[in-house]
């Protein structure tokens, strides 16, 4: 059997925050990197999917593909981070400092090939700023705006809606990295993470590596968004809620459970 035990899932989550802590800035870099360019790709399978045929949920269907490459190569998902190495700290098994170590260096390295994956996308939608519309440039333009001035223009209640997409989005996805845990075979890895994936993904929840390559997009193609709207109405509320959701509903969760049930062994 390939299934793994939960207290043995949480054991080797532990161990792999552990490991994570111990990367070379230049190691954590490169994987991120990797991990937003990969999640770039996977955000406009899923666009062009929803725009030929017209259902959004035909690309939540596609979308989990990225994230499956990104925890199959074992890369840097700040999201996927701060379950993991919070799990480790609340064991003792890393200091708070090493926390903020990686989840940094992470959050640089994949905000960067969101960037990097945004303007080479571009460059190939708009065959090189020859092409101005077009079905997937206006369904950037328009997630890109709905993501921020959407939030913007009901003020302090979007900022709550936007915090409350935020914490349900990584609860999904910090379980994501919890279910690839589950098994020991590759398909049954992909199988686990592919659900919860999907499930974000398809309610429009707020990712914040994702956000890194939409909106990068989306101002890059003439969206009437500015750095400001980008940061204060998404990047920043949106990874404090990940944070949040990644850190408390499955770090604490799992960790709790994992040593209330080896209390009662």
């Amino acid at each position: 059997m390939d299934y793994v035990k939960p207290n043995q899932v949480v054991d080797s989550l532990a161990a792999a925050g552990v490991a994570k802590s111990r990367l070379s800035i230049s190691n954590i870099l490169i994987k991120a990197i990797l991990a937003g360019v990969f999640l770039g790709y996977a955000t406009t399978l899923a666009f062009s999917a929803s725009v030929q045929t017209g259902l959004d949920i035909v690309g939540a269907v596609l979308f989990p593909a990225g994230f499956v490459m990104v925890l199959l190569l074992n890369l840097e998902l700040v999201t996927g981070a701060f379950a993991v190495l919070p799990l480790s700290r609340f064991r003792k098994q890393i200091t708070t400092t090493a926390v903020a170590y990686n989840l940094t260096w992470s959050f640089i390295g994949n905000l960067v090939g969101g960037i990097i994956y945004a303007a080479l996308y571009v460059i190939y939608i708009t065959h090189f700023g020859h092409v101005d519309e077009s079905l997937i440039i206006q369904k950037v333009i328009t997630v890109a705006e709905s993501k921020t001035l959407d939030y913007k223009a009901y003020g302090m209640d979007g900022m709550s809606v936007v915090l409350v997409k935020a914490l349900l989005c990584n609860f999904m996805v910090a379980l994501g990295v919890v279910m690839n845990a589950t098994s020991t075979s590759t398909i049954g890895k992909i199988a686990a993470m592919w659900l919860p994936i999907m499930i974000f993904f398809a309610q429009g929840f707020e990712h914040a590596v994702v956000n890194m390559f939409v909106i990068p997009a989306g101002m890059m193609l003439g969206a009437d968004i500015s750095m400001a709207d980008w940061w204060i109405w998404n990047q920043i509320p949106v990874t404090v809620g990940n944070f949040i959701s990644g850190c408390i509903f499955v770090g604490l969760a799992l960790h709790v459970v994992s040593r209330n049930n080896k209390k009662k062994n």
